[in-house]
């Protein structure tokens, strides 16, 4: 059974693609990432964190139509699936629920 926790950079993969929608593909992906999360990423790292959740069946991935200014190569776009889904839920969750009664994260010191 893969394991049903993300890494931090794999919850931010799939957040982005959920935020960006039908037209992500990579270099939308890292642009969410680095406007809206506030964190540099390389192209490459993008995409071998999307190869994984595609093993792992948390995105699926369709290829585009051929484009001139790609040098005739098609993007490929990615979908979070219902199992991608569930997984940011419980990830989600579970950073809330060991994040809940930290004095130091409320602004406060112990």
């Amino acid at each position: 059974m893969p394991r049903p926790y993300l890494t931090d950079f794999e919850l931010m993969i799939l957040l982005a693609v959920l935020r960006v929608g039908d037209a992500a593909y990579g270099v939308p992906i890292a642009r969410e990432i680095e406007e809206t999360g506030g964190r540099p990423v390389l192209l490459g790292a993008v995409y071998a964190a999307l190869d994984r959740l595609e093993r792992r069946r948390l995105v699926s991935s369709r290829v585009g139509e051929a484009t001139a200014e790609r040098g005739g190569r098609a993007k490929r776009y990615f979908a979070v699936t219902a199992r991608g889904v569930r997984a940011v839920k419980e990830t989600q969750r579970a950073l809330t629920a060991l994040s809940s009664g930290i004095a130091a994260l409320k602004g406060r010191h112990a």
